[in-house]
């Protein structure tokens, strides 16, 4: 394990009321999102609170030492030999259990049979989606990690790194998240070359751990052109009958179906996100095309060339995930001319209005961005997320520059 880490407070801070309780706590995001280390967190938390390190049962199903667990009864064994003598209550954590096969009764059997408090990891989302969520009904909690927000990475600069936080750092460091995210592992390589090695190694761990073992894929080439057709379209209706026409032309041949299936295991194993569209009017979801993001939108700097002509894409794209962090469930809007507003954001009921642009170049610019929102005639807050200093609120939509939105706790 690494020295170099810092605590993620917001995570941490979520599961106060369930530390010592019988609920599973359960963290998934994509792989080396920092879910790892967040396991670390917890357990240097339960130190600090006077448990025992031998009450504390680590077992990381990616690690050598237990590479060769396969089944439950395996991962049963080890913890029974963990376990046997150890006296009071026994914390149990599994990193990317998915590995095991049949792990869910195992996890609900420790829960029921002994005095423990569980924690599991995985990187896919249909984790919970079968016996799991059966066994568990009312008695877990999901936490969705995600890569470190800008705030998460400013203070990794700052406690690891000793970089004093000014505003010209700040905005320096701005550049750089811009440009390479916030995949924790890549935070302490040097050169931009070695980050961009290393962010194609990580996809390609998705890709092949992830999705091809896992689905028993035969035709890697094709999910491998699916998937940077999809890094490379980030922000942009999804439509799989336009990616089939696009792979005809390049002498590709295959189904819609089986490009459906593709785009559904880049989202189970977290590497792009959904976002539905919304009908602003009626209040509703509207199931057509949806546009896909990356949940780190570094792959797309890392993969994709002449990536910067997709800047405002790349923005969008921040905005969007930091908004994920933030608890918002997010739709692209659609007013009653069928314009778009980037994002509608909901909580508790409540919704909040957001249009994206990496810079106003105009007056004309500033009235297009605006427009969508100014359809909108209810009481709730729209805001416009630009690169710039300058405050173009008007009409009651107020400005905010992208540093000051990632940095601050608006919205």
């Amino acid at each position: 394990m690494a020295n170099k880490i810092i605590k993620r407070y917001s995570y941490i801070n979520q599961l106060k009321d369930y530390v010592g309780s019988d609920f599973v706590k359960v963290y998934i995001g994509i792989r080396r999102s920092g879910k790892t280390t967040l396991m670390h967190n917890i357990m240097d938390e339960l130190k600090s609170m006077g448990i025992n390190d031998e009450n504390i049962i680590f077992v990381s199903l990616e690690s050598r030492e237990y590479a060769h667990i396969d089944n439950s009864e395996q991962l049963d064994e080890i913890v029974h030999n963990k376990t046997e003598n150890i006296n009071g209550k026994i914390y149990l954590f599994f990193d990317e259990i998915q590995q095991v096969k049949g792990w869910e009764k195992s996890i609900n059997s420790y829960r029921v049979s002994m005095d423990s408090d569980i924690y599991i990891t995985g990187s896919n989302s249909k984790l919970l989606s079968g016996e799991l969520a059966t066994l568990l009904t009312g008695r877990y909690i999901t936490i969705n990690v995600y890569p470190f927000s800008f705030k998460e990475f400013l203070q990794y600069k700052n406690e690891i790194e000793g970089v004093e936080l000014t505003k010209y750092t700040i905005n320096e460091l701005y550049d750089d998240y811009f440009d390479f995210g916030g995949m924790p592992g890549i935070l302490s390589l040097g050169s931009d070359e070695f980050k961009k090695i290393a962010l194609k190694d990580i996809y390609n761990s998705i890709l092949f751990e992830d999705i091809v073992s896992r689905f028993k894929i035969n035709n890697i080439d094709l999910l491998q052109r699916f998937a940077r057709y999809m890094i490379s379209s980030t922000g942009e209706i999804f439509s799989s009958k336009s990616i089939k026409n696009y792979l005809k032309s390049n002498d590709i041949y295959t189904s819609q179906d089986t490009l459906l299936k593709y785009n559904g295991y880049l989202n189970q194993s977290f590497f792009i996100s959904k976002c539905k569209y919304f009908e602003l009017k009626g209040r509703k979801e509207l199931k057509i095309l949806g546009k896909y993001y990356l949940t780190d939108h570094s792959f797309h700097h890392a993969l994709i060339e002449d990536n910067m002509l997709k800047v405002t894409k790349i923005l969008e794209n921040i905005v969007y995930v930091e908004l994920l962090r933030r608890g918002y469930t997010i739709h692209v809007g659609r007013t009653i001319d069928n314009t778009e507003v980037d994002f509608v954001c909901e909580k508790y009921g409540k919704y909040k209005y957001i249009q994206v642009s990496y810079r106003l170049t105009s007056e004309k610019t500033l009235d297009r961005e605006l427009s969508p929102l100014l359809k909108i005639h209810d009481k709730y807050e729209s805001f416009l997320i630009t690169t710039e200093n300058h405050d173009f609120s008007k009409e009651g939509v107020k400005h905010l520059n992208i540093i000051d939105f990632l940095c601050g706790n608006e919205l």
